[in-house]
């Protein structure tokens, strides 16, 4: 004789609470890990244009330093900083912006007109207009950015 034996009331019970704690847990889990991975997998940005200011600001044959306010995000984090250009016109219509930290260490240029020159005052390293280096330890010359002008204000692209 063969004796069918059913679900007891601590099997239905322990299967239950096993079935309602899997719910959860994968109701939870899986948008924790798509905060978790998520930053990672973000495609990158479009294009970030930053703008410095009008085109009028700038001297024909002598760089003029912009700075503008910079929003960065890595992952989670949001870091604002900002960033100082000099920008260079020869004609009024082709311009250049070449950044003002020193690519030895770090430190910030500044341009001497006197000497139609920049220079940083770490370690003594001159840049000539076209930020190529002089003299000194700066193992290039200085960062140059993209630069576009639009309804008469000039943008640089940022990374």
């Amino acid at each position: 004789m063969s004796e069918e034996k059913g679900l007891s009331r601590r099997d239905l019970l322990s299967i239950g609470t096993l079935a309602i704690g899997g719910i959860i847990s994968v109701a939870l889990g899986i948008p924790a890990v798509a905060y978790i991975i998520g930053p990672a997998r973000r495609r990158v940005q479009e294009e970030n244009w930053i703008r410095l200011g009008p085109v009028s600001k700038v001297e024909i044959g002598t760089p003029t330093l912009f700075k503008a306010g910079v929003e960065r995000q890595v992952g989670w984090i949001i870091n604002e900083e900002e960033i100082s250009v000099y920008i260079l016109t020869d004609d009024g219509r082709n311009f250049v912006a070449l950044s003002n930290i020193c690519t030895h260490l770090g430190c910030r240029v500044r341009w001497i007109s006197d000497q139609g020159q920049f220079f940083c005052p770490c370690h003594n390293a001159i840049f000539n207009k076209q930020g190529e280096v002089v003299t000194g330890p700066p193992p290039r010359p200085l960062d140059q950015y993209v630069v576009k002008v639009e309804d008469e204000q000039i943008y640089v692209l940022g990374g």
